[in-house]
């Protein structure tokens, strides 16, 4: 696998490197540590500033670049590192079309001083265009015992709604560098068809309307289990500890509590947006991405490699 792990020297960036070396890599795998310099524009008046102070985040770039290979050192995967100079997000999708990645890392810095769920403007840009799988990452355990005990296995949500999006997000997960004993939860989240009818006013109506709500529930959780049951299928692949659950109301709401109450490290969702519109992502990914405190990997509709 070939990642892309943008960094900018945040803390959150360097969670997002610690994140990669939980992963099962190997020398046939590849980590490219890319930073963008941002671009600046200058005045005639300003001009020797300005080129100033591009000379100078250029050499903090190199910083920026070691200090993140520094924490990859576990790794052992191939590293190459590159920067550009250009609006970060467009950088960043620039690079990571060039070099061909399967994966783009990235923290989610947000405002100083705002809680860590809240995402940064060039995460939120970068997520919204990019045609590749794109894993933020934000909040993560800390292993006990200090760096040398063994870091404990992620706990991964896997939210399936039936589109090809999500299915294609399950064959995503099933390939990436994780251990076969990583634990893994299916969920589906299903629109009510009486959800809109709260439960202590459905004990006051008669039994025909009671059989009807009860039908219609039974459909619904039978519809679910059809969907969890074909996303299982393609993570029985690679992984042996799965678990599934259905939920009944709002997906991103559900997704959100689901992951909160398992105690996620990382969910991972589809990213199908409005029709014919390439690289768009949905609603539901949107809101669990900007909403959610652990780490979202949204998949994409990736062209199989080996068929081109």
């Amino acid at each position: 696998m070939k990642i892309l792990l943008a960094t900018d020297g945040s803390e959150q960036s360097e969670k997002a490197a610690s994140l990669v070396t939980r992963f099962e890599l190997t020398p046939d795998d590849e980590v490219i540590v890319f930073h963008a310099i941002s671009w600046i524009p200058f005045h005639e008046d300003r001009e020797s500033f300005y080129k100033n102070l591009s000379f100078l985040r250029r050499e903090v770039a190199g910083k920026i670049i070691d200090s993140t290979v520094n924490i990859l050192k576990p790794v052992s995967a191939r590293i190459r590192t590159a920067t550009r100079e250009g609006f970060a997000d467009k950088a960043i999708l620039e690079e990571a079309t060039e070099s061909d990645v399967d994966l783009i890392v990235m923290g989610a810095r947000g405002l100083k001083g705002v809680s860590s769920f809240l995402l940064g403007s060039v995460t939120r840009s970068a997520a919204i265009q990019s045609a590749k799988p794109l894993l933020v990452v934000k909040n993560m355990r800390i292993e006990e015992g200090g760096e040398k005990q063994k870091k404990p296995l992620l706990n991964v949500l896997m939210a399936t709604d039936g589109s090809d999006s999500s299915y294609a997000a399950a064959r995503f997960l099933a390939a990436m560098p994780l251990p076969a004993r990583t634990p893994v939860r299916l969920l589906n989240v299903s629109w009510s068809a009486v959800s809109d009818i709260p439960d202590r006013y459905i004990i006051e109506v008669d039994d025909l309307v009671k059989q009807e709500i009860e039908r219609a529930r039974e459909n619904e959780y039978a519809a679910s289990g059809g969907l969890v049951r074909r996303a299982r299928a393609e993570l029985e692949k690679k992984f042996s500890d799965i678990s599934e659950t259905i939920r009944l109301g709002d997906p991103a709401e559900e997704i959100i509590a689901e992951a909160r109450a398992w105690e996620a490290d990382m969910v991972v969702v589809g990213c199908r947006g409005l029709r014919g519109i390439r690289g768009m992502i949905g609603s539901v990914s949107r809101k669990v991405l900007g909403h959610a405190d652990y780490s979202v990997l949204m998949g994409r509709m990736c062209v199989d490699k080996n068929k081109k």
